[in-house]
């Protein structure tokens, strides 16, 4: 218990971080916000309500205070406050008021919906993204590591091991760019994909329609390096396994080819494998940055570069905020994963 309750302040202690340096660096790196929400036509009192409204009146260090207590999901607010978002529970004190709550990241200057709201949205373009492209790591990469131990130095195993390195050394944006440009633009004709799309798209006569077909082109670019090293893993801890002495007394018990390699030796070799595809699946939410934009497809990673495009501060602060938290509560249930998979790790 004591060292879950150690994981849980170490985490903690991250986000905090990483709020801290997200406010102080955007502040100073972005025009103020009333440069952008004004225009030529506001009056003096319309931008002094703007300030007011945003808190801009007050000094940096208040500005820091309170953003942080928005974002955290215990506040003290003053009983006078309106509180913007969903609360758990209130409990009063004196003149102020804790609030158990969910974490408020404020509005979008562009369109003036919630933050949250808006990467909640986006969030589930990523997510379908993101388990598209380890799914078809992980199969096919599982599959490619098996075949290549088995025939563990013949022309397909040296094959295999040269083909993930390459994937292993291409970066995720240029797989993108050759994938996008090569299926979705000179051979579109054959392959009937599009060069563009996001999971769904409005047809004239039947609304929004789902489009499955737009997601392939940026699951497979965006799962060329997982797929690559899950077929390394997996070759290398088959040929582990291969060598145990049980493995030994099952071929010399004549059991078939398909039971030794699948039933017994992949089985014992799945450990370090799983691990990886979790950290994967992990690194995949919060990495499909550029094959989103290349893509246009709909998910955190456009949602991003829109806000980095207009200034949108809350926006771009709220999504570097979240995917940090999605970091690290992946890294920690794969941790966790990790432990129930290996018992004999303890710390």
């Amino acid at each position: 218990m004591r060292k879950y309750l150690k994981r849980f302040g170490y985490a903690g202690l991250i986000l905090f971080s990483v709020a801290t340096v997200v406010f102080w660096l955007f502040s100073f790196s972005f025009p103020s916000p009333e440069e952008i929400l004004v225009t030529d036509r506001t009056d003096e009192a319309t931008l002094d309500a703007i300030k007011r409204d945003l808190s801009l009146d007050k000094p940096k260090w208040q500005q820091y205070v309170l953003f942080m207590n928005d974002i955290s999901p215990i506040s003290i607010y003053n009983k006078q406050t309106e509180i913007s978002t969903r609360h758990i529970k209130t409990l009063p004190i004196g003149s102020n008021t804790l609030v158990f709550k969910y974490p408020w990241l404020r509005r979008s200057f562009q369109t003036g919906q919630a933050t949250s709201q808006l990467i909640q949205d986006a969030f589930k373009g990523t997510a379908v993204l993101a388990l598209a492209s380890i799914l078809i790591a992980s199969i096919i990469g599982i599959v490619l590591g098996v075949i290549a131990s088995v025939k563990q130095g013949s022309w397909i195993d040296q094959s295999v091991l040269f083909l993930s390195t390459i994937g292993i050394s291409v970066p995720s944006f240029f797989s993108a760019i050759v994938l996008s440009w090569l299926f979705g633009h000179v051979l579109s004709d054959i392959t009937g994909l599009n060069l563009s799309g996001s999971l769904y798209e409005v047809d004239p006569f039947k609304g929004r329609v789902l489009a499955l077909k737009n997601l392939v082109l940026p699951a497979l670019a965006l799962g060329i390096r997982p797929l690559a090293i899950i077929t390394q893993l997996t070759r290398n801890a088959m040929l582990d396994t291969l060598k145990q002495d049980y493995i030994r007394t099952a071929k010399a018990k004549g059991l078939s080819s398909r039971t030794i390699y699948f039933r017994h030796a992949l089985k014992a070799a799945m450990n370090p494998v799983i691990t990886s595809i979790s950290g994967w699946f992990a690194s995949l939410l919060a990495g499909a940055f550029f094959v989103e934009f290349i893509f246009n497809w709909r998910g955190l990673g456009s949602l991003t570069i829109h806000a980095l495009e207009t200034s949108d501060l809350p926006v771009i602060m709220g999504c570097i905020v979240f995917i940090a938290a999605l970091f690290v509560v992946m890294n920690m249930l794969v941790d966790v994963l990790y432990r129930l998979l290996d018992p004999r790790i303890q710390k």
